[in-house]
């Protein structure tokens, strides 16, 4: 098994037996992590690279606003958010723009601190 076979494996496996909350967190990692890959594919002018990393990055916000109880006050926020976040994302593809692949990352960034600050409050130590 190679590196990459196992390291694939891994990560969906990370993902099949994560917790609701687990698998939140690493939706946000995974959208910062495609949005970076996006950002480095434009210096490189890998423009199909950049177009598939940013319609992954869509996957996830698109999962990210579905899966929002919308029963708690918070999520009609989000959803806003994320909506927001959807279409710069389909900006920063037409236009193959660094600086709006960025402004969502940092978005998404702080949203994985708060998330993160959350988990930490609703576990027992």
């Amino acid at each position: 098994m190679s590196l990459n076979t196992a390291y694939q494996a891994y990560e969906n496996n990370q993902v099949l037996y994560a917790k609701g909350e687990e698998l939140t967190l690493l939706l946000f990692k995974g959208a910062i992590k495609f949005i970076e890959q996006a950002k480095l594919a434009i210096e490189k002018n890998d423009w199909q690279r950049v177009h598939n990393r940013i319609i992954k990055a869509q996957n996830i916000i698109t999962e990210l606003m579905v899966t929002l109880n919308m029963d708690i006050e918070i999520s009609q926020s989000l959803v806003l958010l994320y909506d927001y976040m959807k279409r710069r994302l389909i900006e920063a593809n037409v236009k193959k723009d660094a600086v709006i692949l960025h402004e969502i990352q940092e978005m998404l960034t702080e949203l994985l601190g708060t998330w993160i600050e959350v988990m930490k409050m609703v576990r027992p130590a």
